[in-house]
């Protein structure tokens, strides 16, 4: 599928880092199939966590639409890079790398050598903007667990914590975990503008095989809850 026939892009209007001319919209469909391709190493005596990373359950596979918000949407932010994500539930504090297209037009992923670091992709709004951010890190690398191995354990109502250049840190709260096969990811689902602002957090999951690498993706939706903290 060329960059122009990927559904559901995120879209933003003065985005940063704009894809060039040639490679069109972001492939965000197929993200974590080619930059976020996880090792497996869990499953090959490199760590004691040899049942692989959790893997989220069915009592919080949702999406947007079928968790509406409690009450009107918090007031969003203007746009500020991401400098540093915290998932205080699993112990993650991380710091987050700006990500933009490679020269084919795919979106780029954390380098694999770094296990504690994150990604924003830049080209999509900033974390407490209005519309849908998007985190993106590895779940393992070759020494073992990474950033977001935990990130299918991840609980309905627990907060994420996004600290902003400008000083600010914009707030969400989990009301969905699902795991996606990356053949058939619902781009124009996981990544739809809900008209407030939204947080998805992404690294690989599902089944392992050797020969071609997890077969899909965790994706955690998150919505801004409450004023940013200063």
């Amino acid at each position: 599928m060329s960059p122009t026939e990927q559904p559901g892009a995120p879209q933003q209007a003065e985005a940063s880092a704009p894809a060039p001319a040639a490679a069109g919209r972001p492939r965000w469909g197929v993200l974590a199939v080619v930059g976020l391709a996880g090792f497996g190493m869990l499953r090959h005596g490199l760590s004691d966590e040899a049942d692989g990373p959790p893997q989220p359950g069915a009592a919080v596979s949702l999406f947007p639409g079928d968790a509406p918000p409690a009450g009107p949407p918090p007031a969003p932010l203007p746009r500020s890079a991401p400098s540093r994500v915290t998932i205080p539930s699993l112990a993650v504090s991380a710091p987050v790398l700006p990500l933009g297209l490679d020269r084919d037009g795919w979106i780029e992923a954390p380098p694999a050598e770094d296990p504690d670091l994150a990604g924003w992709y830049e080209g999509a709004p900033s974390p407490g903007e209005r519309g849908t951010a998007v985190l993106v890190g590895h779940v393992d690398n070759r020494s073992g667990p990474a950033v977001f191995y935990g990130l299918g354990a991840l609980e309905k109502g627990r907060m994420i914590r996004v600290t902003r250049e400008d000083g600010r840190t914009a707030v969400f709260e989990v009301y969905g975990v699902q795991v996606f096969d990356k053949r058939n990811f619902p781009a124009r689902k996981v990544y739809a503008d809900t008209g407030r602002p939204e947080l998805r957090v992404l690294t690989c999951g599902g089944s392992y095989s050797p020969d071609t690498g997890y077969a899909g993706n965790v994706v955690v939706f998150a919505r801004m809850t409450a004023g940013p903290a200063t």
